[in-house]
């Protein structure tokens, strides 16, 4: 097998709060290969941004609090110093921020921004060269007219407009891995379809790996190849797409597509949804955090409430997950789920 490209091992993130230790992220652990695109899914306050964040240090203050290891080409990016970290950053790894208005500087035109993300790690590279290089990425993201836009400001672009500049910087200096964390939130369906193809061109074009974040799982089937399900800070279920949407082999998982095939199912009733809320980061509940919520907690007896489950094979399916549930029951599920 090809060795990954990135391997994250038992990343841990907390944070210190007046209200006590917020735990973000717990034990989630995943190798991404080269030219994948790894979907990860889940409610709000799953814990899926941070996750993605401490990939490149975003998270890095001093209330904040990250374990176990990033690797990059044999190296750990949480022990690399700040200098080796900004060398990685929008050079090996770029990211692409869920709102893009926030993500450009008002101040600045369009061209100067993405010429600077170019000059930082090509210091060596003249002014008109780096803004040859500016008109050349707004070409190749689609902005219409570059040459007469690029001296322009992000508040004379629509949405859609603004993700493609945002695309263009983060794509600049031809990354092997994009971050794209929600880049299809607040546009409307028609300018979503473009941004995620406009994506997938450019990975078939540069052949880079994508770690998509998004709790759409219409976007997951378009673009993923592997896909993992995040609950309470933990991967609950980790699978190839097509696996997920035919057998789901987690409570959790089985929720969240039951919600979206209601919507295409008008016999089945009122709109299908997970009860409960969310867990607070603050207070987790005891062994499985999904257990308050699922219909399943009480047949297993107390495992549920006093036993954290940890990823396993499923036979039967191309899953791993995080369940007390038999195997057997596990997939028998998943397939009344699809049915």
């Amino acid at each position: 097998m090809t060795a990954p490209l990135l391997s994250v091992r038992e990343l841990t993130v907390s944070f210190d709060t007046p209200d006590g230790t917020v735990h973000a992220v717990n034990g989630v652990s995943f190798d991404l290969q080269p030219g994948q695109t790894l979907a990860v899914v889940g409610e709000s306050g799953s814990g899926k941004s941070v996750m993605v964040s401490s990939i490149l240090r975003l998270n890095s203050s001093t209330n904040a609090h990250t374990g176990g290891s990033v690797v990059l080409d044999g190296r750990d990016i949480l022990t690399m110093s700040e200098a080796e970290v900004r060398a990685v950053r929008g050079s090996d790894v770029a990211m692409v921020f869920q709102d893009p208005l926030s993500a450009l500087n008002p101040y600045f035109t369009v061209g100067d921004q993405i010429a600077e993300a170019y000059l930082v790690h090509h210091p060596d590279v003249s002014k008109d060269a780096a803004r040859e290089r500016a008109l050349e990425m707004l070409r190749r993201v689609g902005i219409p007219n570059p040459e007469g836009r690029i001296d322009e400001f992000p508040h004379q672009f629509s949405g859609g407009m603004r993700q493609r500049i945002v695309i263009a910087i983060a794509l600049v200096n031809s990354p092997r891995i994009l971050i794209a964390d929600e880049p299809t939130t607040a546009l409307d369906v028609t300018v979503q379809a473009q941004i995620l193809d406009l994506m997938a061109s450019l990975q078939q074009e540069t052949g880079m790996a994508i770690i998509l974040i998004t709790h759409d799982l219409g976007v997951v089937a378009e673009m993923g190849r592997e896909v993992l399900v995040m609950y309470g800070g933990r991967i609950v279920e980790q699978a190839p797409v097509e696996g997920l949407f035919e057998v789901p082999t987690n409570p959790y998982s089985h929720g969240l597509l039951d919600a979206v095939r209601s919507l295409d199912h008008s016999g089945r009733g009122s709109l299908a949804s997970i009860p409960g809320t969310p867990p607070s980061m603050l207070a987790m509940p005891s062994g499985c955090a999904f257990h308050p919520r699922c219909p399943h907690a009480a047949s297993v007896g107390g495992r549920c409430s006093s036993e954290v489950p940890v990823l396993r094979e499923v036979p039967g399916s191309t899953s791993r997950t995080a369940c007390h549930l038999p195997d057997e029951t596990l997939v028998r599920l998943g397939r009344k789920v699809t049915a």
